[in-house]
């Protein structure tokens, strides 16, 4: 028996985006009431249906960054290898850092000891508690940003992807994108918007997909992320 975890924001009018964003739409189209106007099916059987309108920014809710969002020479999420997006993963615990506090190498040891998973290739998880203030405003601006030494510890890691509740890796208003840039440089990405990550400390490794949606040129994409765990693991 497995369980399924979703890690995943839930899908909204108007979701919680920075600034520099325009902000998305989700609204419904047509309901089934007023489709039956146009007389669908038979007599007998009527059909009807229902249609939604998206207009979104890519980076907007739970999602993945592609390697174009950090370098003009990177590839967009439509090109990037299918098989970055699920395996093997572990979440630490750094739910002590403190709001816009800064998550070091030493940090990232010793919730590596703590999780009790060595890490090595693996997606790795970042709980640090921040998406306990969504859909507040302060979501956009409390999290913790993870150092360049830590950006770069993940890579010597062998991982080639790591998540985070909240907007970003880095505090956005500082505009320094710490974390980012090395990703850019290590060729490593992220998902941000992940939620439910407290679900997953102490679980050890469990089985992560977060597959982005094949939208060509794109920076980003949406995403349905989710942890499969073992039942044993409860």
């Amino acid at each position: 028996m497995q369980k399924i975890i979703d890690l995943t924001l839930p899908y909204t009018d108007h979701m919680p985006c920075q600034s520099a964003f325009p902000g998305n739409v989700f609204v419904q189209l047509k309901s089934h009431e007023e489709t039956l106007a146009l007389k669908q099916g038979t007599q007998d059987d009527p059909f009807t249906s229902a249609w939604h309108y998206i207009s979104t920014v890519d980076h907007i809710g739970t999602h993945i960054d592609a390697f174009y969002h950090m370098s003009p020479t990177g590839e967009p999420v439509d090109q990037m290898p299918l098989e970055m997006f699920f395996g093997k993963a572990v979440c630490l615990d750094l739910r002590s850092i403190p709001d816009r506090g800064t998550i070091t190498v030493d940090d990232m040891e010793a919730a590596e000891r703590k999780a009790g998973v060595k890490i090595n290739g693996h997606i790795v998880l970042l709980c640090t508690g921040v998406s306990r203030y969504y859909p507040r405003p302060e979501c956009i601006f409390s999290n913790p940003e993870l150092s360049a030494e830590a950006t770069h510890w993940l890579a010597d890691h062998g991982s080639k992807v790591h998540g985070v509740e909240g907007p970003s890796t880095d505090i956005m208003d500082e505009k320094r994108f710490v974390s980012h840039r090395v990703c850019r440089d290590r060729k490593i990405t992220h998902y941000e918007w992940l939620v439910n990550l407290d679900r997953l400390v102490g679980k050890g490794e469990f089985w992560f997909c977060g597959v982005p949606l094949r939208l060509v040129g794109a920076s980003a994409s949406p995403v349905r992320a989710f942890a499969i765990l073992d039942e044993t693991d409860q």
